[in-house]
């Protein structure tokens, strides 16, 4: 729920926004300001915002969609939730960290490049990561690599933050490089990223896949959200293990 005094609105269906250039309107006191969707610094720091224009307004289904998979693909390999050692990695505001502590995820340690996540984080769901580390995954302090290599890391989680550059590729390797043999690595990625051959992040996974870096267990393509136009966002979830 917004304060008080502030209130948000989509642009129209006419304008055929493409999905990178999707935003919204935040009124306050009366005065209005354009926010693109991609600016979630600016988004985390309106307590409430994010919930409402992703999961109630456009109806996010990623943190459920993937948590679940992740839960599905656990109970094939007879392996609990209580066993994992999870980074969430461009863990926003904890929307994906709460939903596996839900499912019963007991060491969840989350990594994003955003002061404000974490701030956003810390304010509305302080219970849900170990810690909250800010700063690029591919050049951590001693004293983060430290930590997270002190945590026996199992399974790596991205979700909803792979394939428009919020998380470059090499990033994504770093983190890979954090999961212990044999662990789980999960994410979704928008349809056509995954299939289409531009996007330098659909060449990684093909890449670790045929050189074996990624052994896929669960693939769901799904709703990830409505466009601000009605439309329907398709995206692959996938369930991988790294070689034991």
């Amino acid at each position: 729920m917004l304060a008080a005094g502030v209130s948000v609105r989509l642009p129209s269906h006419e304008q055929g926004l493409s999905q990178a250039e999707e935003y919204l309107l935040l009124e306050e006191n009366g005065a209005a300001r354009k926010i693109r969707f991609h600016d979630y610094d600016q988004i985390f720091a309106v307590p409430g915002l994010y919930e409402l224009v992703f999961s109630e307004m456009l109806r996010c289904a990623s943190p459920e969609v993937v948590s679940t998979l992740l839960v599905a693909g656990l109970r094939g390999a007879g392996i609990p939730t209580t066993e994992l050692s999870v980074l969430d990695l461009g863990a926003g505001n904890g929307l994906v960290g709460h939903a596996l502590r839900r499912r019963g995820v007991r060491s969840i340690v989350a990594v994003d490049i955003l002061e404000e996540a974490a701030d956003a984080a810390q304010r509305d769901r302080p219970e849900v990561y170990d810690r909250y580390h800010v700063g690029d995954i591919r050049r951590l302090s001693p004293d983060v690599a430290g930590d997270l290599a002190g945590r026996d890391i199992n399974c790596l989680v991205c979700v909803a933050a792979l394939g428009f550059g919020d998380i470059p590729p090499s990033a994504f390797e770093a983190a890979y490089g954090m999961v212990a043999p044999g662990g789980w690595v999960v994410f979704n990625i928008k349809d056509s990223f995954l299939t289409g051959g531009g996007s330098e992040f659909a060449a990684l996974i093909r890449t670790m896949i045929a050189d074996g870096r990624l052994s896929v267990r669960l693939e769901h393509e799904y709703r990830h959200r409505l466009a601000v136009n009605g439309d329907e966002l398709r995206y692959v979830a996938i369930v991988a293990r790294k070689p034991g």
